[in-house]
């Protein structure tokens, strides 16, 4: 995490520098994010709901994290990349949720511009990361069911750091370009921000500029990073079916199908509401932030719960980190 700390203090240096040479065209020192549209009487019962998720998610995703560590059985590279997921999904939430909750609370919905920006950062960082995470794992369960000879040649210990570590570089350099280029633009005005997070569709309707480019640019880049990712995919799960299909043994085959079918489920979780919410013409819909809370609050939640239903020798490790030993598979 040090570089993406360095290269998050350089770009906040560098929007520092454009205010004070920018004079009064840059006047915004902070945003009101508008948050959620509710009822004020709404305010508690959201607030708990969203922190029970919240809880939930970190309990949930920490508890795969130290399940897979704890359990030696797990030291695969399957197993290592699920570890990465869950410390995204819990750090993707982090990001989001607490703000959230003081708006619902206290009615704190004042953020600061540098705070913005690394919301913004910190938001598509994680995520991008994600998407190359998941293309990831899909290759990884390629090689382990249409080449399990050479599998383990393949897949060391140090392809897969290299492997892992290619995700975050990938990620910190997209979301690099993507919030310098979107805080490059000038705010004087107005400061609020009709969403509940800094995102670049709502950071964009406040700019003091046309941003005809910089949306063409946001729609470019992010389409061809999803649209590249998915299509890998789904190319690898079409060699994957292919494989499965030609298993003689029914065990065999369904094992296979329900080891998929878990990060095949996440998949589909994630990008729908991705591709909703920047890929479409005039976003920023009334129903934007519905799918917005879905993916940035409820699919971190799901994750961990759909590995655990789903993957029998996960379930098989929480049960033996909980003492329960002789419990087995079905």
């Amino acid at each position: 995490m040090g570089l993406e700390l360095s290269l998050l203090l350089l770009l906040l240096a560098d929007v520092n520098s454009k205010e004070m040479h920018s004079g009064n065209q840059t006047s915004v020192s902070h945003f009101i994010l508008v948050g959620l549209h509710h009822p004020p009487q709404l305010g508690v019962p959201l607030f708990l709901a969203f922190l029970v998720i919240y809880a939930l998610t970190v309990s949930g995703n920490g508890l795969i994290i130290l399940t897979v560590l704890v359990d030696t059985r797990l030291h695969r590279p399957m197993y290592w990349f699920l570890c990465h997921l869950s410390f995204l999904d819990m750090t993707i939430s982090s990001a989001i949720v607490p703000k959230m909750l003081t708006g619902f609370l206290l009615d704190s919905r004042i953020i600061s511009f540098g705070g913005c920006v690394i919301q913004l950062f910190s938001f598509h960082f994680l995520g991008c990361t994600e998407c190359f995470l998941y293309t990831l794992m899909a290759y990884d369960r390629f090689l382990a069911i249409c080449k399990p000879l050479h599998y383990a040649a393949i897949m060391t210990r140090n392809v897969c750091n290299f492997l892992v570590f290619g995700t975050w570089l990938g990620g910190t350099l997209h979301s690099l370009f993507q919030t310098s280029f979107i805080f490059r633009l000038p705010f004087c005005g107005p400061n609020r921000v009709d969403y509940f997070f800094c995102d670049i569709p709502a950071m964009l309707r406040l700019a003091c500029a046309d941003t005809t480019i910089n949306e063409l640019v946001t729609f470019v880049d992010i389409g061809f990073l999803v649209l590249t990712c998915f299509m890998l995919i789904l190319t690898s799960y079409g060699y994957i079916v292919a494989a499965i299909l030609r298993i003689q043994s029914v065990d065999g085959r369904r094992n296979a199908f329900s080891t998929c079918a878990a990060h095949l489920t996440v998949v589909i979780v994630y990008y729908v509401p991705c591709t909703f919410i920047y890929l479409r013409p005039g976003s920023q819909g009334p129903l934007d932030g519905v799918v917005a809370v879905f993916y940035t609050v409820i699919t971190p939640l799901l994750n961990p719960i759909i590995y655990t239903l789903r993957n029998k020798e996960m379930k098989a490790a929480l049960w033996r980190l909980g003492g329960r030993k002789d419990v087995q598979p079905h």
